[in-house]
């Protein structure tokens, strides 16, 4: 089997990934550009001894860590750029990455480990320093939408964990469009399939079109948003989570501040790991 034919089925992983460490979905895509080129210009980048996965993101990292985190990559334009800025100061790159790496990639600390190339006990460091800065984040106002009652209560118990106030949840496309215009809040968790038949794509899709806010897509259906078309969300938890991961993904979100865009013409993305 060929170095390409390996590394395609981890591509929209390694997007996702891409786009949360560089902060921008087009900078991201250059760096996976980059790596796929070196990987086909020399097959020795590849790391055979290790799984496909990790291999590739070893080598994608180690394209992105052979030039310095450049601000000047991230897309002039973008509707976070400013946060995305000041926040990326915060946290150093390692730590983010380690932390992106275990958190929302769901790789083992050994993993991680190999695709940074460092020691386990040094990928635990980098992501303490991870945590220790991305919990000095600001709380902000959620609406959740999610028709099925306990997913919603686990949903509003892990955000209220984290020091932030869930102001609505909204079982019905309707009632999330109401309830998210009304609030204005900082960040939305939205399923796609809802109570009455309605869609929280829809819904969503919808809002910003007049209210710009970070979503996170958390859905049993992850294929209604990955066509590999643009716009792609940045934040996709599928169904069944597991509570370190939606934790991670709501402090990333807030973190990197990426707004959400209205569906021209439809809504895309990668998947979950």
């Amino acid at each position: 089997m060929s170095v390409s034919e390996r590394v395609a089925p981890h591509l929209p992983y390694l997007r996702r990934f891409a786009r949360a460490v560089t902060g921008s979905q087009s900078s991201g895509d250059a760096y996976v550009v980059s790596t796929l080129e070196a990987l086909l210009a020399d097959p020795s980048c590849y790391a055979e001894h290790l799984p496909p996965r990790v291999s590739l993101y070893r080598a994608f990292l180690k394209i992105l860590n052979s030039v310095e985190l450049n601000n000047h990559t991230i897309d002039q334009g973008h509707p976070g750029i400013d946060a995305v800025k000041r926040n990326l100061e915060t946290l150093k790159p390692r730590a983010r990455q380690a932390f992106l790496l275990v958190a929302v990639e769901e790789f083992t600390p050994q993993q991680a480990a190999q695709v940074l190339d460092v020691s386990e006990p040094e990928v635990q460091q980098f992501i303490d320093e991870a945590g220790r800065e991305i919990a000095k984040q600001m709380a902000t106002d959620v609406v959740i939408i999610e028709d099925e009652p306990l997913i919603a209560l686990d949903l509003e118990r892990l955000v209220t964990d984290l020091g932030h106030r869930v102001v609505k949840i909204a079982r019905t496309e309707r009632q999330a469009v109401d309830a998210i215009l009304q609030a204005r809040p900082g960040l939305v968790l939205a399923d796609i399939h809802l109570a009455d038949g309605s869609s929280g794509l829809d819904a969503v899709n919808e809002i910003l079109r007049s209210f710009s806010v970070p979503v996170i897509f958390v859905t049993a259906y992850p294929q209604r948003l990955l066509t590999g078309t643009r716009p792609e969300p940045t934040f996709l938890i599928t169904k069944p989570f597991h509570h370190d991961n939606v934790r991670a993904v709501i402090s990333q979100a807030l973190f990197f501040d990426i707004r959400g865009r209205p569906a021209t013409p439809r809504m895309a993305s990668p998947t979950n790991a």
